[in-house]
């Protein structure tokens, strides 16, 4: 029997209404065997995710205050979703056990967990699915860290039987029986980690977008939804801030070949976004790119030294200062006589005078100066290896907008190039390269 493993974010859970358009979802396909929700998220735009909500009990908690008025705000929201399902389910008990162990100090990462927890139960007492707690099968180390060794055969002795389930997302427990959970969003990352141990045919992680878009649509005004991308497109963009997947969601399906399918909740109909290994030569996009991000907030310090590249170690010094300072190479582009460290400008900031201090200590520049205020952009796609000209086009559209482009990088895959800029330019310079390879042949 195929399988599908389907996902389902926190605003397609947010309440009885959307709740029921995934369960209508699930039953209008045999395929979707196993289940991984999320916990609430927000209904409205002033709305609170339940998980935010536990993290507040949980810190009242470790205050030594009472969580009373939050937690039944939490139960509330809970009792009120069941009501308006349906469902004959009592969740007192569950309340009442994760009340005292949250009062116990169990911690942050126990009560946030419970988000995803109860909304598990729900959901599988709605499908008729059997509900197998996440603690059961997905395994991490003392430490914190997913341990995928002891996880996938667990996870495949469990369900070997097992015809449909609902599995929570987002947490599992260490060895010792301590519940830890991934970063947050992780929910991702189970619903990929499971479609691997069931070998799926394909992960369907369904969110509130109809897929992965060209653009940010808070810079360009309804962008294109992306088809089709490979696993590397997709870490070059969400490198850069793109963001609709968990970025440690990719790795457990991409060993196994897994596609996974981003879907819309509540436009069901729509096809999304394929995310799979390899794309045929002759099945690529009608566009040489596949998408645009960026990010702003980074700075560069420049430094310009006669012979520069005649000295042995130069670049080996100054990139020593920079580690000792915890400072995080982004790019390094460099000439003859120059060299530039692109990093994010958080890691220096407050401290540019002392570290400018040691670079010179160090290497003995002619000169050196430190620039702030500069956006990083990615222009993706596999596309770019089979067509000419395509950095020419970026210049072209950077110079019709008169933007000052401040460093060009490309990849030897041909996969992207990396522009930097002004932030000040930054959404005119996304807009620009937008119109120039999707307006300009859509």
């Amino acid at each position: 029997m195929n399988v599908k493993v389907v996902k389902f974010g926190g605003s397609s859970l947010a309440d009885a209404g959307q709740i029921t358009k995934a369960a209508e979802i699930i039953k209008s396909d045999d395929k979707r065997r196993y289940v991984v929700p999320s916990a609430p998220g927000k209904r409205f735009s002033d709305d609170i995710k339940v998980t935010d909500m536990l993290y507040n009990c949980n810190n009242l908690a470790m205050a030594g205050k009472s969580i009373e008025t939050i937690f039944g705000a939490v139960a509330e929201r809970y009792n009120g979703i069941i009501h308006d399902l349906g469902i004959d389910l009592s969740l007192d008990e569950e309340f009442e056990t994760i009340k005292k162990n949250i009062n116990a100090k169990a911690g942050n990462e126990y009560a946030a967990s419970r988000g995803e927890y109860l909304n598990g139960k729900i959901i599988a007492k709605l499908l008729g699915y059997e509900f197998i707690d996440a603690a059961e099968v997905i395994v991490f180390n003392e430490d914190g860290t997913f341990n995928n060794e002891k996880t996938q055969p667990r996870l495949r002795s469990r369900l070997k039987d097992v015809e449909r389930a609902v599995i929570p997302g987002f947490y599992g427990a260490d060895i010792n029986g301590n519940v830890r959970t991934f970063s947050r969003g992780g929910s991702d990352v189970t619903g990929s980690i499971i479609a691997s141990a069931v070998k799926a045919d394909v992960y369907e992680n369904w969110t509130d977008v109809s897929g992965f878009l060209v653009a940010d649509p808070r810079i360009v005004e309804k962008p294109k939804v992306i088809n089709v991308i490979t696993y590397k497109e997709l870490r070059e963009l969400a490198y850069m801030g793109a963001s609709v997947l968990h970025e440690d969601a990719i790795f457990p399906v991409r060993a196994a070949g897994i596609p996974i399918n981003i879907k819309n909740t509540n436009r069901p109909d729509d096809p999304g976004t394929m995310i799979v290994s390899e794309v045929p030569d002759d099945e690529y996009n009608k566009y040489t790119i596949t998408g645009i991000a960026g990010k702003k907030g980074f700075a560069a310090i420049n430094i310009e030294k006669a012979m520069m590249n005649s000295e042995i170690g130069f670049c080996q010094k100054v990139l020593t200062v920079l580690e000792k300072n915890g400072i995080s190479i982004e790019h390094m582009p460099s000439g003859i006589d120059t060299l530039s460290l692109i990093f994010p400008y958080g890691e220096i900031e407050g401290r540019e005078n002392e570290v400018i201090a040691q670079i010179r200590k160090a290497v003995a520049p002619d000169h050196i100066e430190l620039e702030s205020g500069i956006a990083m952009l990615a222009v993706v796609g596999r596309g770019m290896r089979r067509t000419r000209g395509t950095a020419a086009r970026i210049f072209a559209s950077m110079a019709h907008a008169r933007v000052n482009v401040k460093m060009i990088d490309q990849g030897s895959s041909e996969l992207n190039v990396i522009i930097g800029i002004g932030e000040q330019d930054f959404e005119e310079a996304i807009k620009r390269i937008y119109d120039m390879f999707i307006n300009s042949v859509a």
